[in-house]
């Protein structure tokens, strides 16, 4: 019998650790970018643009200006700052991050982050109307959270093996829904008294996790071969375990779980150029794939509830808390692409089926606007996005044309996430423009990139189909 030894229960006890620690910080995350989205249901446009406060309370005014007819544009550009901004930062996040202590660079980059979250929402305790205010908090925003993604990634990457990476990382995953629906939740309780507390919650619990960060992440535990049982220690560095074998091996010493395996390199490897990365193969198809899906996901994230108070003519809070169906069902559909990729072996092949599915879904939500749609439509358009996101940038960042050096995972997930940043960027500021012309268009918009993200994996599909094989990331091989 498999007899455990002491250490191995330190070991997973720490592994388990990581795994419930990377989900809350990066949950912190996503609840901080959520507020904007309830408030605005709730000030637009009457409140949100006057020309004049009212009488008692202000601080109601978001900002001020002479026309509020195109209200719906300025709220698209608010979006778009931020989101521009983080597909920028993005890029150059994933190649700072892999050269800096994990650690140390999250947990500036949540302080960070929450100090400017609450800047938002001090501007409606101090009556600033500025718009440039406003468009400054977003832009530097958006810059910080983008040490978030790269820095939990690699970190849970160290790890957890390649053996069911779909369903661990779908399970992971479900922190970006997680977050978004207590984000809603807890922005739709002050949103009518005192919406500058909408922001500044969360923007408080943001920093709160980044001390907690500071003081708890363990990025990998330097483990040394006295450290542990000899009976587990194997020291060839060409080692495969498909269920225990690192995402990222590290200079000298790696301690994988079940069983232990120790693995040295002879020499560092260096850090991974941007067209390094850029040539491993799927990273494009991939990378412009996560646009489109992200497109999709982010225009439902800041402008779902909006919709649901003109469509459904529900209050702002209903709205709010009736939006976060959205996100359940992303959790459902995050997991469920990473079982049936792993089952199948297929990531491309599972994310086209969701995306052949959205589309329609998204149409037939349009229509007739029920509310148990938006669970279908959630997973359809969130499974996809979830699981490029996260198991194939994982499988892509270890491929095996890098030859074993593994420090690639950070560059390449900041690309996938940075292009599909740009889609997340796009999609609410076009939204701004089209449902001026009535919400019909913005629907189209939606359809339309879903087949576009189709058409991009149409290449890896039929690899995958063609192949015999039945393993998992075999488009990405």
């Amino acid at each position: 019998t498999f007899r455990v030894e002491p250490g191995l229960h330190f070991l997973e006890l720490y592994k388990a650790l990581t795994f419930i620690l990377t989900f809350l910080l990066y949950t912190s995350f996503h609840l901080s970018r959520k507020p904007i989205s309830i408030v605005k249901v709730k000030h637009a446009p009457t409140e949100m643009f006057s020309s004049r406060p009212p009488p008692l309370h202000p601080l109601h005014v978001f900002f001020i200006f002479s026309d509020k007819s195109n209200y719906k544009q300025l709220l698209g550009a608010m979006d778009y700052s931020f989101l521009c901004a983080y597909a920028v930062g993005m890029y150059l996040s994933g190649i700072i991050g892999e050269r800096l202590p994990i650690r140390l660079y999250l947990t500036v980059g949540m302080l960070t982050s929450g100090l400017f979250t609450c800047l938002f929402g001090l501007g409606y305790i101090y009556n600033i109307h500025n718009l440039g205010f406003y468009i400054f908090v977003q832009v530097a925003n958006g810059l910080v959270q983008t040490t978030g993604w790269p820095s939990v990634v690699t970190c849970i990457g160290n790890w957890f093996g390649k053996g069911r990476r779909g369903l661990i990382m779908g399970l992971w995953n479900s922190h970006t829904s997680v977050g978004n629906i207590l984000g809603s939740l807890i922005a739709g309780y002050w949103v009518s008294s005192n919406w500058g507390l909408s922001f500044i919650v969360p923007g408080l619990i943001i920093a709160v996790m980044g001390v907690i960060c500071f003081l708890f992440l363990i990025e990998l535990i330097p483990v040394t071969p006295d450290h542990l049982p000899c009976s587990y220690l194997f020291h060839s560095p060409h080692y495969q375990g498909h269920d225990t074998e690192l995402l990222l091996p590290r200079d000298s010493v790696y301690v994988p779980v079940q069983p232990v395996v120790v693995v040295k390199s002879e020499s560092e490897p260096s850090a991974i150029s941007f067209m390094g990365a850029l040539r491993i193969p799927g990273v494009i198809e991939f990378s412009l794939c996560l646009l489109f899906a992200k497109l999709v996901s982010y225009t439902f994230l800041f402008w779902l509830p909006l919709y649901m108070t003109k469509a459904a003519h529900l209050d702002a809070k209903k709205a709010g808390d009736l939006s976060t169906l959205f996100d359940v069902g992303g959790i459902v559909g995050g997991i469920l692409a990473g079982v049936i990729s792993d089952k199948l072996g297929k990531r491309a092949t599972t994310c086209a089926v969701m995306l052949l599915l959205a589309a329609p879904t998204v149409s037939l939500y349009s229509s007739l606007c029920f509310t148990g749609m938006l669970l279908v439509c959630g997973g359809l358009v969130n499974g996809p996005y979830a699981l490029i996101t996260t198991a194939v940038s994982a499988d892509l960042g270890t491929h095996k044309s890098l030859k074993g050096n593994a420090r690639a995972l950070s560059t390449v997930t900041a690309i996938i996430d940075g292009t599909g940043s740009v889609g997340a960027a796009l999609g609410p500021l076009l939204a701004g423009l089209l449902s001026a012309g009535g919400w019909d268009q913005v629907f189209y918009m939606l359809m339309t990139a879903d087949f576009l993200a189709l058409l991009l994996l149409l290449r890896l599909v039929t690899k995958e189909m063609s192949s015999s094989k039945s393993r998992p990331i075999s488009a990405v091989e």
